[in-house]
């Protein structure tokens, strides 16, 4: 079954070029997919769309077959989450816990339900030892594992993440593409990873060029 589907997408900025045009694809529940291209190829553009903070032009996006509406947008974003590029975008607290803590916060989850959901998300993510430290002091692969962990915490079924080490050394990037993949084969979430790096595509179920 797929978790998403998209067909025929398209959407422009400047009602001129389009950003997108005409995709379709699909990514099957519990896979590990990538979608790879150059800069400027619509990638980003995609991810957005998918979770609604974009607006298509025409065609259409399902999440288990479920179509994406002005409606039902926030029931869709409740089972996929998203990870940028630039983890300092996301993250809110000055101690790492609470960070982790603010999404479930806003969803209204039980305070002793986030206590666990915090403790779960940030040992999936091999970051417990760091849960009273300000995010200011952590590496650059640090802060995008404390990202995945606060999307984690509000438990998404599948997560989007744009570009997550095209701001990582080596190290950094290696940690968090391990990360990815531990939540894909241990914990059983749909995986979409956008990226440009060749590499990181090469354990993937499926890739989209």
């Amino acid at each position: 079954m797929d978790k998403i589907r998209v067909e025929d997408l398209t959407f422009s900025y400047d009602g001129e070029r389009n950003a997108v045009n005409h995709v379709s694809f699909s990514v099957e529940d519990g896979s590990y997919t990538t979608i790879i291209g150059h800069n400027g190829s619509g990638k980003s553009t995609i991810a957005k769309l998918l979770i609604g903070l974009l607006e298509k032009e025409s065609g259409n996006i399902y999440v288990d077959d479920q179509a994406l509406t002005e409606e039902n947008i926030y029931d869709i974003r409740d089972k996929i989450g998203i990870v940028f590029q630039n983890p300092d975008n996301q993250i809110v607290a000055t101690v790492v816990e609470e960070d982790v803590a603010f999404g479930p916060e806003n969803l209204g989850v039980k305070s002793a339900d986030i206590k666990k959901r915090v403790a779960d998300a940030l040992k999936t993510v091999s970051m417990s030892a760091f849960r009273k430290y300000s995010p200011a002091k952590l590496s650059g692969g640090q802060k995008q594992r404390i990202a995945i962990a606060g999307v984690l915490a509000m438990q998404p079924e599948c997560i989007i993440l744009d570009e997550p080490t095209a701001m990582l050394d080596p190290e950094g990037r290696k940690d968090v593409i391990d990360t990815i993949k531990k939540l894909n084969k241990e914990n059983g979430i749909t995986i979409v990873l956008i990226t440009h790096y060749m590499d990181e595509t090469v354990d993937a179920d499926k890739v989209i060029v």
